[in-house]
Protein backbone atom coordinates (compact mmCIF):
# COMPACT_ATOMS: atom_id res chain seq x y z
CA UNK A 1 0.00 0.00 0.00
CA UNK A 2 1.52 3.30 -1.13
CA UNK A 3 0.35 6.89 -1.36
CA UNK A 4 -0.37 8.34 -4.80
CA UNK A 5 2.70 9.35 -6.73
CA UNK A 6 2.98 13.14 -7.40
CA UNK A 7 1.67 12.77 -10.96
CA UNK A 8 -1.50 11.03 -9.76
CA UNK A 9 -1.92 13.41 -6.82
CA UNK A 10 -1.86 16.37 -9.22
CA UNK A 11 -4.68 14.76 -11.23
CA UNK A 12 -6.63 14.34 -8.00
CA UNK A 13 -6.14 17.99 -7.01
CA UNK A 14 -7.26 19.11 -10.49
CA UNK A 15 -10.40 17.00 -10.11
CA UNK A 16 -11.07 18.62 -6.73
CA UNK A 17 -11.00 22.07 -8.31
CA UNK A 18 -13.39 21.02 -11.09
CA UNK A 19 -15.73 19.45 -8.54
CA UNK A 20 -15.80 22.60 -6.40
CA UNK A 21 -16.37 24.77 -9.45
CA UNK A 22 -19.48 22.68 -10.14
CA UNK A 23 -20.89 23.14 -6.65
CA UNK A 24 -19.56 20.22 -4.61
CA UNK A 25 -18.47 21.16 -1.10
CA UNK A 26 -15.86 19.36 0.98
CA UNK A 27 -12.81 19.98 3.11
CA UNK A 28 -9.56 20.28 1.25
CA UNK A 29 -7.58 17.58 3.07
CA UNK A 30 -7.78 14.10 1.56
CA UNK A 31 -5.48 11.08 1.65
CA UNK A 32 -5.17 8.59 -1.20
CA UNK A 33 -3.49 5.19 -1.44
CA UNK A 34 -2.75 2.80 -4.29
CA UNK A 35 -3.32 -0.82 -3.26
CA UNK A 36 -3.50 -4.27 -4.84
CA UNK A 37 -6.49 -6.58 -5.16
CA UNK A 38 -5.00 -8.63 -2.33
CA UNK A 39 -4.92 -5.52 -0.12
CA UNK A 40 -8.56 -4.86 -0.96
CA UNK A 41 -9.47 -8.40 0.11
CA UNK A 42 -7.52 -8.04 3.35
CA UNK A 43 -9.09 -4.70 4.28
CA UNK A 44 -12.67 -5.35 3.16
CA UNK A 45 -13.76 -7.27 6.31
CA UNK A 46 -12.55 -4.27 8.36
CA UNK A 47 -14.74 -1.97 6.23
CA UNK A 48 -11.47 -0.63 4.75
CA UNK A 49 -10.39 0.79 8.14
CA UNK A 50 -6.76 -0.41 8.47
CA UNK A 51 -6.62 0.53 12.17
CA UNK A 52 -9.80 -1.31 13.23
CA UNK A 53 -9.36 -3.82 16.07
CA UNK A 54 -8.53 -7.41 15.16
CA UNK A 55 -11.35 -9.92 15.31
CA UNK A 56 -11.23 -13.58 14.31
CA UNK A 57 -14.24 -13.30 11.96
CA UNK A 58 -12.22 -10.87 9.82
CA UNK A 59 -9.72 -13.66 9.10
CA UNK A 60 -12.55 -15.99 8.06
CA UNK A 61 -13.89 -13.41 5.60
CA UNK A 62 -10.40 -12.83 4.19
CA UNK A 63 -10.04 -16.56 3.46
CA UNK A 64 -13.50 -16.70 1.90
CA UNK A 65 -12.83 -13.68 -0.30
CA UNK A 66 -9.48 -15.07 -1.42
CA UNK A 67 -11.23 -18.26 -2.50
CA UNK A 68 -13.89 -16.31 -4.39
CA UNK A 69 -11.27 -14.14 -6.07
CA UNK A 70 -9.33 -17.18 -7.31
CA UNK A 71 -12.49 -18.51 -8.98
CA UNK A 72 -14.02 -15.18 -10.06
CA UNK A 73 -11.20 -12.61 -10.26
CA UNK A 74 -12.37 -8.99 -10.39
CA UNK A 75 -10.81 -5.58 -10.28
CA UNK A 76 -12.38 -3.22 -7.70
CA UNK A 77 -11.62 0.33 -8.77
CA UNK A 78 -11.87 2.33 -5.53
CA UNK A 79 -13.07 2.53 -1.97
CA UNK A 80 -13.47 5.68 0.11
CA UNK A 81 -14.00 5.87 3.87
CA UNK A 82 -15.53 8.69 5.88
CA UNK A 83 -12.64 9.70 8.14
CA UNK A 84 -10.89 12.99 8.92
CA UNK A 85 -9.33 13.42 6.43
CA UNK A 86 -11.25 11.14 4.02
CA UNK A 87 -9.14 8.23 2.85
CA UNK A 88 -9.60 6.59 -0.52
CA UNK A 89 -7.99 3.48 -2.01
CA UNK A 90 -7.33 2.94 -5.72
CA UNK A 91 -6.46 -0.26 -7.51
CA UNK A 92 -2.90 -0.33 -8.82
CA UNK A 93 -4.21 -1.46 -12.23
CA UNK A 94 -6.08 1.78 -12.91
CA UNK A 95 -4.78 3.88 -15.84
CA UNK A 96 -4.73 7.68 -15.49
CA UNK A 97 -7.84 8.32 -17.58
CA UNK A 98 -9.80 5.85 -15.45
CA UNK A 99 -8.54 7.46 -12.27
CA UNK A 100 -10.01 10.76 -13.46
CA UNK A 101 -13.45 9.17 -13.57
CA UNK A 102 -12.85 7.48 -10.22
CA UNK A 103 -11.59 10.67 -8.58
CA UNK A 104 -14.82 12.43 -9.56
CA UNK A 105 -16.80 9.51 -8.15
CA UNK A 106 -14.86 9.76 -4.88
CA UNK A 107 -15.44 13.53 -4.72
CA UNK A 108 -19.16 12.81 -4.91
CA UNK A 109 -18.89 10.43 -1.97
CA UNK A 110 -16.86 12.86 0.13
CA UNK A 111 -19.32 15.67 -0.61
CA UNK A 112 -22.15 13.37 0.52
CA UNK A 113 -20.31 12.31 3.69
CA UNK A 114 -19.60 15.89 4.71
CA UNK A 115 -23.02 17.40 3.94
CA UNK A 116 -25.73 14.78 4.51
CA UNK A 117 -27.33 15.38 7.93
CA UNK A 118 -27.34 11.68 8.81
CA UNK A 119 -23.54 11.89 8.99
CA UNK A 120 -23.50 14.90 11.32
CA UNK A 121 -22.14 12.93 14.28
CA UNK A 122 -19.12 11.95 12.17
CA UNK A 123 -18.23 15.46 11.03
CA UNK A 124 -15.89 16.15 13.96
CA UNK A 125 -14.52 12.62 14.36
CA UNK A 126 -11.14 11.26 13.35
CA UNK A 127 -12.44 7.72 13.20
CA UNK A 128 -9.16 6.34 11.89
CA UNK A 129 -7.38 7.68 14.98
CA UNK A 130 -10.17 6.51 17.29
CA UNK A 131 -10.09 3.04 15.76
CA UNK A 132 -6.33 2.89 16.33
CA UNK A 133 -6.84 3.96 19.93
CA UNK A 134 -9.55 1.34 20.42
CA UNK A 135 -7.33 -1.35 18.88
CA UNK A 136 -4.55 -0.50 21.35
CA UNK A 137 -6.98 -0.69 24.26
CA UNK A 138 -8.32 -4.09 23.14
CA UNK A 139 -4.78 -5.35 22.64
CA UNK A 140 -3.89 -4.35 26.20
CA UNK A 141 -7.05 -5.97 27.54
CA UNK A 142 -6.26 -9.21 25.68
CA UNK A 143 -2.88 -9.36 27.42
CA UNK A 144 -4.66 -9.17 30.77
CA UNK A 145 -7.92 -11.07 30.19
CA UNK A 146 -7.09 -13.33 27.26
CA UNK A 147 -9.88 -14.98 25.27
CA UNK A 148 -12.61 -13.40 27.42
CA UNK A 149 -12.08 -10.16 25.50
CA UNK A 150 -13.02 -11.95 22.29
CA UNK A 151 -16.11 -13.42 23.93
CA UNK A 152 -17.25 -9.91 24.86
CA UNK A 153 -16.54 -8.68 21.32
CA UNK A 154 -18.46 -11.64 19.87
CA UNK A 155 -21.51 -11.16 22.09
CA UNK A 156 -21.49 -7.37 21.64
CA UNK A 157 -21.37 -7.65 17.87
CA UNK A 158 -24.33 -10.01 18.07
CA UNK A 159 -26.51 -7.06 19.16
CA UNK A 160 -24.69 -4.08 17.60
CA UNK A 161 -27.42 -3.80 14.95
CA UNK A 162 -29.82 -2.80 17.75
CA UNK A 163 -28.13 0.53 18.43
CA UNK A 164 -30.63 3.39 18.42
CA UNK A 165 -29.11 5.34 15.53
CA UNK A 166 -31.85 7.96 15.22
CA UNK A 167 -32.11 8.49 18.96
CA UNK A 168 -28.37 8.99 19.12
CA UNK A 169 -28.32 11.24 16.07
CA UNK A 170 -31.05 13.69 16.99
CA UNK A 171 -30.54 14.01 20.72
CA UNK A 172 -30.00 17.56 22.01
CA UNK A 173 -26.26 17.16 22.45
CA UNK A 174 -25.86 16.11 18.83
CA UNK A 175 -22.27 17.36 18.68
CA UNK A 176 -20.60 16.91 22.05
CA UNK A 177 -17.56 18.89 23.04
CA UNK A 178 -16.31 16.26 25.51
CA UNK A 179 -16.25 12.50 25.02
CA UNK A 180 -17.12 10.05 27.85
CA UNK A 181 -13.41 9.20 28.16
CA UNK A 182 -12.46 12.87 28.50
CA UNK A 183 -15.24 13.42 31.03
CA UNK A 184 -14.09 10.51 33.18
CA UNK A 185 -10.46 11.59 32.95
CA UNK A 186 -11.32 15.15 34.00
CA UNK A 187 -13.45 13.89 36.90
CA UNK A 188 -10.54 11.82 38.24
CA UNK A 189 -8.07 14.71 38.42
CA UNK A 190 -10.42 17.64 39.05
CA UNK A 191 -12.80 16.13 41.59
CA UNK A 192 -12.03 12.58 42.68
CA UNK A 193 -8.42 13.10 43.77
CA UNK A 194 -8.80 16.62 45.13
CA UNK A 195 -12.29 16.75 46.63
CA UNK A 196 -13.25 13.15 47.39
CA UNK A 197 -9.93 11.56 48.41
CA UNK A 198 -8.26 14.86 49.29
CA UNK A 199 -4.85 13.45 48.33
CA UNK A 200 -1.53 15.19 48.88
CA UNK A 201 0.15 17.17 46.13
CA UNK A 202 2.78 14.44 45.91
CA UNK A 203 0.10 11.77 45.22
CA UNK A 204 -1.59 14.02 42.65
CA UNK A 205 1.68 14.55 40.77
CA UNK A 206 2.43 10.81 40.98
CA UNK A 207 -0.83 9.97 39.18
CA UNK A 208 -0.29 12.72 36.66
CA UNK A 209 3.14 11.32 35.87
CA UNK A 210 1.59 7.87 35.38
CA UNK A 211 -0.66 9.35 32.69
CA UNK A 212 2.25 11.25 31.10
CA UNK A 213 4.19 8.00 30.89
CA UNK A 214 1.36 6.44 28.87
CA UNK A 215 0.96 9.58 26.76
CA UNK A 216 4.58 9.37 25.67
CA UNK A 217 3.94 5.90 24.20
CA UNK A 218 0.42 6.27 22.80
CA UNK A 219 -1.97 8.78 21.28
CA UNK A 220 -3.96 11.00 23.64
CA UNK A 221 -7.18 8.99 23.39
CA UNK A 222 -5.40 5.65 23.85
CA UNK A 223 -3.38 6.97 26.79
CA UNK A 224 -6.54 8.15 28.54
CA UNK A 225 -8.31 4.84 27.99
CA UNK A 226 -5.36 2.84 29.32
CA UNK A 227 -4.97 5.24 32.23
CA UNK A 228 -8.63 4.83 33.20
CA UNK A 229 -8.19 1.05 33.20
CA UNK A 230 -5.26 1.51 35.59
CA UNK A 231 -7.35 3.88 37.75
CA UNK A 232 -10.22 1.39 37.96
CA UNK A 233 -7.86 -1.30 39.20
CA UNK A 234 -6.08 0.89 41.77
CA UNK A 235 -9.07 2.85 43.08
CA UNK A 236 -11.80 0.25 43.42
CA UNK A 237 -14.57 2.75 44.16
CA UNK A 238 -13.70 5.21 41.38
CA UNK A 239 -16.07 3.89 38.68
CA UNK A 240 -18.96 3.55 41.12
CA UNK A 241 -18.33 7.08 42.42
CA UNK A 242 -18.15 8.49 38.90
CA UNK A 243 -21.41 6.84 37.86
CA UNK A 244 -23.21 8.03 40.99
CA UNK A 245 -22.05 11.59 40.40
CA UNK A 246 -23.02 11.57 36.72
CA UNK A 247 -26.14 9.38 36.86
CA UNK A 248 -28.53 12.32 37.12
CA UNK A 249 -26.83 14.01 34.16
CA UNK A 250 -27.08 11.02 31.84
CA UNK A 251 -29.84 10.59 29.30
CA UNK A 252 -31.95 7.43 29.61
CA UNK A 253 -30.34 4.45 27.84
CA UNK A 254 -31.10 4.66 24.14
CA UNK A 255 -30.68 1.00 23.28
CA UNK A 256 -29.99 -2.47 24.64
CA UNK A 257 -26.21 -2.08 24.63
CA UNK A 258 -26.38 1.12 26.67
CA UNK A 259 -28.88 -0.43 29.05
CA UNK A 260 -26.59 -3.38 29.73
CA UNK A 261 -23.59 -1.12 30.33
CA UNK A 262 -25.57 1.10 32.67
CA UNK A 263 -27.62 -1.37 34.70
CA UNK A 264 -26.03 -4.82 34.50
CA UNK A 265 -24.82 -5.81 37.97
CA UNK A 266 -22.22 -8.02 36.33
CA UNK A 267 -20.86 -5.20 34.18
CA UNK A 268 -20.62 -2.84 37.15
CA UNK A 269 -18.53 -5.13 39.29
CA UNK A 270 -14.98 -3.84 39.60
CA UNK A 271 -13.45 -6.97 38.09
CA UNK A 272 -15.72 -6.69 35.01
CA UNK A 273 -15.45 -2.94 34.41
CA UNK A 274 -13.17 -3.57 31.43
CA UNK A 275 -16.05 -5.30 29.61
CA UNK A 276 -17.94 -2.02 29.37
CA UNK A 277 -14.97 -0.53 27.54
CA UNK A 278 -15.14 -3.30 24.93
CA UNK A 279 -18.92 -3.01 24.54
CA UNK A 280 -18.62 0.77 24.10
CA UNK A 281 -15.99 0.32 21.39
CA UNK A 282 -18.26 -2.10 19.48
CA UNK A 283 -21.26 0.22 19.93
CA UNK A 284 -19.37 3.32 18.77
CA UNK A 285 -18.10 1.46 15.70
CA UNK A 286 -21.63 0.37 14.79
CA UNK A 287 -23.01 3.90 15.23
CA UNK A 288 -20.27 5.30 13.02
CA UNK A 289 -21.20 3.09 10.08
CA UNK A 290 -24.97 3.34 10.48
CA UNK A 291 -25.38 6.38 8.17
CA UNK A 292 -23.46 4.68 5.37
CA UNK A 293 -25.68 1.62 5.62
CA UNK A 294 -28.83 3.78 5.56
CA UNK A 295 -27.81 5.97 2.59
CA UNK A 296 -26.33 3.38 0.20
CA UNK A 297 -28.62 4.16 -2.74
CA UNK A 298 -28.39 7.95 -2.46
CA UNK A 299 -24.67 7.92 -1.71
CA UNK A 300 -23.74 5.72 -4.67
CA UNK A 301 -26.25 7.49 -6.90
CA UNK A 302 -24.81 10.90 -6.01
CA UNK A 303 -21.24 9.76 -6.70
CA UNK A 304 -22.30 8.16 -10.01
CA UNK A 305 -24.21 11.30 -11.03
CA UNK A 306 -21.10 13.42 -10.62
CA UNK A 307 -18.59 11.07 -12.20
CA UNK A 308 -20.81 11.02 -15.30
CA UNK A 309 -21.42 14.77 -15.35
CA UNK A 310 -17.81 15.82 -14.74
CA UNK A 311 -15.87 13.15 -16.62
CA UNK A 312 -17.68 13.62 -19.93
CA UNK A 313 -16.69 17.32 -19.96
CA UNK A 314 -13.09 16.64 -18.91
CA UNK A 315 -10.51 16.95 -21.71
CA UNK A 316 -8.74 13.87 -20.36
CA UNK A 317 -11.77 11.84 -21.47
CA UNK A 318 -10.93 12.41 -25.13
CA UNK A 319 -10.04 9.16 -26.86
CA UNK A 320 -11.41 7.01 -24.04
CA UNK A 321 -15.14 7.48 -24.59
CA UNK A 322 -15.75 3.87 -25.62
CA UNK A 323 -13.74 2.45 -22.72
CA UNK A 324 -15.53 4.77 -20.33
CA UNK A 325 -18.92 3.74 -21.70
CA UNK A 326 -18.18 0.05 -21.17
CA UNK A 327 -16.99 0.54 -17.58
CA UNK A 328 -19.74 3.01 -16.73
CA UNK A 329 -22.41 0.70 -18.14
CA UNK A 330 -21.14 -2.05 -15.87
CA UNK A 331 -21.39 0.27 -12.88
CA UNK A 332 -24.75 1.99 -13.44
CA UNK A 333 -26.76 -0.45 -15.59
CA UNK A 334 -30.07 -1.57 -14.14
CA UNK A 335 -30.14 -5.07 -12.74
CA UNK A 336 -33.11 -7.11 -13.93
CA UNK A 337 -32.97 -9.23 -10.78
CA UNK A 338 -31.74 -7.71 -7.53
CA UNK A 339 -30.79 -4.14 -6.65
CA UNK A 340 -27.98 -2.02 -8.08
CA UNK A 341 -27.79 1.07 -5.81
CA UNK A 342 -25.57 2.89 -8.32
CA UNK A 343 -28.19 2.52 -11.06
CA UNK A 344 -31.29 3.34 -8.99
CA UNK A 345 -29.63 6.26 -7.20
CA UNK A 346 -28.26 7.81 -10.39
CA UNK A 347 -31.62 7.63 -12.15
CA UNK A 348 -33.41 9.07 -9.14
CA UNK A 349 -31.20 12.16 -9.05
CA UNK A 350 -31.57 12.67 -12.82
CA UNK A 351 -35.32 12.22 -12.57
CA UNK A 352 -35.68 14.67 -9.68
CA UNK A 353 -33.47 17.25 -11.38
CA UNK A 354 -35.56 17.11 -14.56
CA UNK A 355 -38.82 17.39 -12.60
CA UNK A 356 -37.59 20.29 -10.47
CA UNK A 357 -36.32 22.13 -13.58
CA UNK A 358 -39.89 22.04 -14.91
CA UNK A 359 -41.50 22.95 -11.59
CA UNK A 360 -43.14 19.54 -11.34
CA UNK A 361 -42.29 18.98 -7.67
CA UNK A 362 -45.21 21.10 -6.54
CA UNK A 363 -48.84 20.85 -5.47
CA UNK A 364 -49.88 22.59 -8.69
CA UNK A 365 -48.46 19.72 -10.74
CA UNK A 366 -49.62 16.93 -8.43
CA UNK A 367 -53.28 18.01 -8.58
CA UNK A 368 -53.35 17.73 -12.40
CA UNK A 369 -55.32 14.72 -13.64
CA UNK A 370 -55.00 14.75 -17.44
CA UNK A 371 -52.03 12.87 -18.83
CA UNK A 372 -51.44 15.33 -21.69
CA UNK A 373 -51.47 18.31 -19.32
CA UNK A 374 -48.99 16.61 -17.00
CA UNK A 375 -46.66 15.75 -19.87
CA UNK A 376 -46.68 19.33 -21.20
CA UNK A 377 -46.29 20.98 -17.78
CA UNK A 378 -43.13 23.12 -17.71
CA UNK A 379 -42.58 26.20 -15.56
CA UNK A 380 -38.93 26.38 -16.64
CA UNK A 381 -37.81 27.09 -13.07
CA UNK A 382 -34.24 25.85 -13.57
CA UNK A 383 -34.18 24.78 -9.92
CA UNK A 384 -33.28 21.15 -10.59
CA UNK A 385 -29.68 21.28 -9.35
CA UNK A 386 -30.66 23.15 -6.21
CA UNK A 387 -33.31 20.55 -5.47
CA UNK A 388 -31.06 17.51 -5.79
CA UNK A 389 -28.53 19.25 -3.55
CA UNK A 390 -31.26 19.49 -0.91
CA UNK A 391 -32.08 15.79 -1.39
CA UNK A 392 -28.40 15.00 -0.92
CA UNK A 393 -28.43 16.95 2.34
CA UNK A 394 -31.65 15.91 4.05
CA UNK A 395 -32.64 12.43 2.84
CA UNK A 396 -31.81 8.81 3.60
CA UNK A 397 -32.71 5.86 1.39
CA UNK A 398 -35.92 5.05 3.25
CA UNK A 399 -37.53 8.49 3.13
CA UNK A 400 -36.34 9.09 -0.46
CA UNK A 401 -38.02 5.86 -1.59
CA UNK A 402 -41.17 6.72 0.32
CA UNK A 403 -41.45 10.22 -1.15
CA UNK A 404 -40.01 10.05 -4.66
CA UNK A 405 -40.62 6.56 -6.09
CA UNK A 406 -43.86 7.38 -7.90
CA UNK A 407 -45.46 5.89 -11.02
CA UNK A 408 -43.78 8.44 -13.31
CA UNK A 409 -40.36 7.34 -12.04
CA UNK A 410 -41.16 3.65 -12.51
CA UNK A 411 -42.56 4.24 -16.02
CA UNK A 412 -39.75 6.49 -17.21
CA UNK A 413 -37.02 3.95 -16.47
CA UNK A 414 -39.06 0.83 -17.21
CA UNK A 415 -38.73 -0.47 -13.67
CA UNK A 416 -40.58 -3.53 -12.41
CA UNK A 417 -40.83 -6.14 -9.68
CA UNK A 418 -39.50 -9.58 -10.52
CA UNK A 419 -41.30 -12.75 -9.47
CA UNK A 420 -39.86 -16.24 -9.14
CA UNK A 421 -41.61 -19.58 -9.73
CA UNK A 422 -40.66 -23.20 -10.23
CA UNK A 423 -41.24 -24.86 -13.59
CA UNK A 424 -41.61 -28.57 -12.72
CA UNK A 425 -41.43 -29.67 -16.37
CA UNK A 426 -38.04 -28.02 -16.94
CA UNK A 427 -36.96 -28.37 -13.29
CA UNK A 428 -35.73 -24.76 -13.24
CA UNK A 429 -36.63 -21.53 -11.51
CA UNK A 430 -38.20 -18.94 -13.78
CA UNK A 431 -38.04 -15.19 -13.27
CA UNK A 432 -40.79 -13.06 -14.73
CA UNK A 433 -42.14 -9.50 -14.55
CA UNK A 434 -44.60 -9.61 -11.69
CA UNK A 435 -45.63 -5.95 -11.47
CA UNK A 436 -44.93 -2.50 -12.92
CA UNK A 437 -46.96 -0.75 -10.25
CA UNK A 438 -45.10 1.97 -8.32
CA UNK A 439 -46.49 0.86 -4.97
CA UNK A 440 -45.26 -2.69 -5.54
CA UNK A 441 -41.86 -1.45 -6.66
CA UNK A 442 -41.62 0.91 -3.68
CA UNK A 443 -42.52 -1.93 -1.31
CA UNK A 444 -39.92 -4.20 -2.89
CA UNK A 445 -37.23 -1.54 -2.61
CA UNK A 446 -38.13 -0.79 1.00
CA UNK A 447 -37.90 -4.47 1.89
CA UNK A 448 -34.37 -4.59 0.47
CA UNK A 449 -33.13 -1.82 2.77
CA UNK A 450 -31.29 -2.31 6.03
CA UNK A 451 -34.01 -2.58 8.64
CA UNK A 452 -32.85 -4.11 11.94
CA UNK A 453 -35.46 -5.30 14.46
CA UNK A 454 -36.66 -2.80 17.03
CA UNK A 455 -36.16 -4.37 20.44
CA UNK A 456 -36.74 -2.48 23.67
CA UNK A 457 -36.15 -3.22 27.35
CA UNK A 458 -39.25 -3.56 29.53
CA UNK A 459 -37.70 -1.58 32.37
CA UNK A 460 -40.57 -2.06 34.83
CA UNK A 461 -40.38 -5.85 34.81
CA UNK A 462 -36.59 -5.90 34.52
CA UNK A 463 -36.01 -3.76 37.60
CA UNK A 464 -38.48 -5.82 39.64
CA UNK A 465 -36.73 -9.20 39.66
CA UNK A 466 -33.45 -8.65 37.82
CA UNK A 467 -34.42 -10.69 34.76
CA UNK A 468 -33.81 -8.77 31.53
CA UNK A 469 -37.16 -8.54 29.68
CA UNK A 470 -36.93 -7.69 25.97
CA UNK A 471 -39.85 -6.86 23.70
CA UNK A 472 -39.68 -7.08 19.92
CA UNK A 473 -41.84 -4.44 18.24
CA UNK A 474 -43.31 -6.78 15.64
CA UNK A 475 -43.64 -5.49 12.06
CA UNK A 476 -44.89 -8.74 10.47
CA UNK A 477 -41.31 -9.82 9.93
CA UNK A 478 -39.88 -12.61 12.04
CA UNK A 479 -36.55 -12.57 13.78
CA UNK A 480 -34.16 -15.02 12.12
CA UNK A 481 -34.80 -18.08 14.23
CA UNK A 482 -31.41 -19.72 13.71
CA UNK A 483 -29.68 -16.72 15.33
CA UNK A 484 -31.92 -16.42 18.39
CA UNK A 485 -30.12 -19.00 20.53
CA UNK A 486 -26.60 -17.62 20.12
CA UNK A 487 -27.73 -14.01 20.39
CA UNK A 488 -29.63 -14.59 23.62
CA UNK A 489 -26.74 -16.66 24.96
CA UNK A 490 -24.51 -13.64 24.43
CA UNK A 491 -26.99 -11.25 26.04
CA UNK A 492 -27.25 -13.53 29.07
CA UNK A 493 -23.46 -13.54 29.38
CA UNK A 494 -23.31 -9.73 29.28
CA UNK A 495 -26.33 -9.19 31.52
CA UNK A 496 -25.31 -11.85 34.01
CA UNK A 497 -28.83 -13.11 34.68
CA UNK A 498 -31.84 -14.67 32.95
CA UNK A 499 -33.05 -13.07 29.71
CA UNK A 500 -36.61 -13.17 28.32
CA UNK A 501 -37.60 -12.13 24.79
CA UNK A 502 -41.18 -11.75 23.57
CA UNK A 503 -41.78 -11.70 19.82
CA UNK A 504 -44.16 -13.06 17.16
CA UNK A 505 -43.63 -15.88 14.68
CA UNK A 506 -45.61 -17.54 11.92
CA UNK A 507 -47.74 -20.41 13.13
CA UNK A 508 -45.67 -23.52 12.34
CA UNK A 509 -48.76 -25.59 11.58
CA UNK A 510 -49.72 -23.03 8.92
CA UNK A 511 -46.31 -23.38 7.25
CA UNK A 512 -46.57 -27.18 7.20
CA UNK A 513 -50.06 -27.04 5.72
CA UNK A 514 -48.95 -24.57 3.09
CA UNK A 515 -46.10 -26.82 2.02
CA UNK A 516 -48.43 -29.79 1.66
CA UNK A 517 -50.89 -27.82 -0.46
CA UNK A 518 -48.17 -26.62 -2.84
CA UNK A 519 -46.96 -30.12 -3.74
CA UNK A 520 -47.75 -30.89 -7.36
CA UNK A 521 -49.22 -27.47 -8.16
CA UNK A 522 -48.80 -25.86 -11.56
CA UNK A 523 -46.20 -23.25 -12.53
CA UNK A 524 -48.75 -20.47 -12.05
CA UNK A 525 -47.74 -18.54 -8.96
CA UNK A 526 -50.30 -18.93 -6.20
CA UNK A 527 -51.99 -15.98 -4.54
CA UNK A 528 -50.19 -14.97 -1.32
CA UNK A 529 -51.60 -16.55 1.81
CA UNK A 530 -52.45 -14.28 4.72
CA UNK A 531 -50.06 -15.41 7.43
CA UNK A 532 -51.17 -15.94 10.99
CA UNK A 533 -48.73 -15.06 13.75
CA UNK A 534 -48.54 -16.23 17.31
CA UNK A 535 -46.88 -14.62 20.32
CA UNK A 536 -43.71 -16.41 21.43
CA UNK A 537 -41.62 -16.10 24.57
CA UNK A 538 -37.98 -17.18 24.52
CA UNK A 539 -36.17 -17.61 27.82
CA UNK A 540 -32.41 -18.03 28.20
CA UNK A 541 -31.56 -19.23 31.69
CA UNK A 542 -28.22 -20.73 32.63
CA UNK A 543 -27.35 -21.16 28.92
CA UNK A 544 -30.52 -23.15 28.23
CA UNK A 545 -33.07 -21.75 25.74
CA UNK A 546 -36.76 -22.52 26.02
CA UNK A 547 -39.55 -21.48 23.64
CA UNK A 548 -43.13 -20.96 24.80
CA UNK A 549 -46.23 -20.15 22.71
CA UNK A 550 -48.26 -17.47 24.48
CA UNK A 551 -51.12 -16.88 22.06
Amino acid sequence: MEILIPHQKKIMEDCKKVARDNGLSFRDETLEFVITNEDMIRLSPKVMIPTLYDYWVHDVYVLQDKGKYEVYPSNPYETVINTRPPISFYNDNNPDWLNVMIFYHVMGHIDFFQNNVFFQKTWLDDFLGKALSDAHVIQELRLEHGRWVDYVIEFSRGIDNLVNFHGNLFEEDAIQTETPTQSKYSFFFDEYLQNILNVTTFRYIEELEKYNELARKHSEETAKNLFLIYVGQKYLDFNVTYEKRTKNKLNPPRDLMEYIMRFSEKMNKDENEWMKTVIQIVRDTSLYFQPQIRTKILNEGWASYWHEALFMDDPRCRGHEIEFSKINAGVVSLSRVGLNPYAIGLRLFKYLQAKADRGMISYEYEKLQEIDTRQKFDKKTGKGLDFIYSVRKYYSDSNAISQFFDQDFVDEFNLFVVGKRLNPQKQVWEYYIKSRNADDFKKKMSESLYHPPYITVDTDRTQTDGTLYLTHLFEEKELVREYIHNTMLGIEFLWGKKVVLETHEVDDSQISAGRSENIGQSTVEQAPVELKFQKIRYTMDNRQLTREILA
